[in-house]
């Protein structure tokens, strides 16, 4: 049991719920607007389990990838590669087996999903080695979850109309910024290490009005959503309560005020994503 942990630890299985609950929101929008040909309790455990093993490769790999300089770095020493808890060849071997299932259970989807699931694992493994060589490697990061939407809605339609378009650039940006605040916590060991982040290249000041930015883009790019949803009261409250979050998040974080970095990402984004997701899903089943 206590080796199982030790994966689960790995992988941040708890940050699943990021991307989740867009890619169930992508799901049920994709279910409520078209004919699926797979019945709801297949298709939505064949999602769900795509979601989970995509994820469990692309934090297992970046762990892997990552792990001689999570060893020099003081914050990141104790993760579980570096602190022996996990072997690397453990790890690889993790990353094989969640590899071979999203693999397999996409292309037990359709053939559309099938074909694109090795792109996926490339995407979000991608992400692992960008900041070797870009600052842009929130963006990347961005992209890597903000593909969930889009591969749900896939899996029930078997395309990708531009709804799940748009809710992939309102996670990419929400996540790119995020990110960048995370980012805050390692700039000085980034900088001495030559390894690449937007804090690591501009003052943490400039960093929060560039996260700002992005944040402001995925309210903006949410509003446009919202005008493909049911107008009613549940539509708005999501909405409401997504920019309160986020914003809230410039509000606790400040170039002066960073101890409240682990807060804003971990806590403040799980009930950004979930509360939208939450009212957003009943909007759909209540007044589609």
């Amino acid at each position: 049991m206590s080796k199982i942990l030790d994966y689960l630890r790995l992988v941040k299985f708890s940050h699943t719920i990021f991307a989740m609950p867009f890619a169930l929101l992508a799901f049920t929008y994709a279910w409520v607007t078209s004919e699926p040909s797979h019945p709801l309790w297949l298709l939505l455990l064949q999602v769900v389990g795509c979601m989970v093993f995509a994820r469990n490769v692309a934090m297992g790999f970046n762990r892997w990838a990552d792990r001689d300089i999570d060893a020099e770095n003081p914050r990141t020493a104790m993760r579980e590669i570096p602190a022996g808890k996990v072997s690397p060849r453990g790890a690889l071997l993790f990353i094989v087996i969640n590899a071979i299932l999203f693999i397999v259970v996409a292309t037990t989807i359709n053939p559309l999903c099938g074909w694109l699931s090795p792109v996926a694992l490339a995407i979000v493994m991608f992400y692992s080695y960008c900041k070797r060589f870009t600052a842009l490697a929130h963006i990347v990061l961005g992209v890597s979850l903000g593909i969930a939407p889009v591969g749900a809605t896939m899996a029930v339609t078997g395309a990708a109309p531009l709804e799940c378009w748009i809710l992939a650039l309102v996670v990419m940006s929400w996540c790119a910024g995020f990110d960048i605040i995370y980012a805050l916590q390692d700039a000085d060991f980034d900088r001495q290490r030559g390894l690449h982040s937007i804090p690591s290249h501009f003052s943490a000041t400039t960093s929060l009005i560039i996260s700002g930015l992005l944040h402001m883009a995925s309210i903006a790019l949410l509003l446009w959503y919202a005008t493909y949803q049911p107008q009613s009261w549940l539509l708005y409250l999501g909405c409401a309560i997504f920019t309160a979050i986020v914003a809230s998040e410039h509000y606790i974080v400040t170039p002066t005020r960073q101890r409240n970095i682990g807060i804003a990402f971990g806590t403040f984004n799980a009930l950004a994503s979930l509360s939208l997701a939450l009212c957003l899903i009943a909007n759909l089943l209540l007044f589609a």
